[in-house]
């Protein structure tokens, strides 16, 4: 099995999730669904449904957290430096429009672009692999081919 690149923060932030799930959320599904059984007949009782098919949702993220996190890769990106790698904090300006942006290359499991962490296997990210600051970088994205021009590379 592969290894699952991740920040110390997205390793810490997938352990709460699942504690949560574990001791918060699975908990008061079971007692959702112990009050609906008590309602009596289930083939009509849309609670008894309803709390089933979150419990089915609640148990599917608990078996993907604990695969993710035993597969877990924990890199901490304050013991890095130099040109871009996981982890990196970067600051690019859109060459064409000069909007600037900021990005941490995170692994897949902790990506979220509009908290601007962004996916290693992107193909951002991977162009800017191996860059410093002051780098001009060509990326071929859905919406065509972008230039950007590194501002900034930080470990945090």
């Amino acid at each position: 099995m592969d290894k699952i690149p991740l920040t110390r923060a997205g390793h810490t932030a997938l352990n709460d999730e699942l504690k949560q799930l574990k001791s918060v959320e699975r908990p008061a599904v079971i007692r959702a669904i112990a009050e609906a059984r008590e309602h009596g007949d289930l083939s009509e009782n849309a609670e008894y449904h309803a709390a089933r098919e979150k419990q089915g949702f609640i148990e599917t993220r608990i078996k993907e957290l604990e695969a993710i996190i035993g597969r877990a890769d924990v890199i901490d990106p304050e013991k890095m430096s130099g040109s871009i790698k996981f982890g990196a904090t970067v600051e690019l300006v859109d060459e064409d429009t000069d909007e600037e942006r900021t990005y941490q290359i995170v692994g897949e499991p902790e990506a979220d672009i509009t908290n601007g962490k962004l996916n290693i296997a992107s193909p951002l990210a991977r162009a800017l692999i191996g860059k410093e600051e002051g780098d001009s970088v060509e990326v071929r994205t859905p919406g065509g081919e972008k230039s950007y021009e590194v501002l900034s590379v930080a470990y945090k």
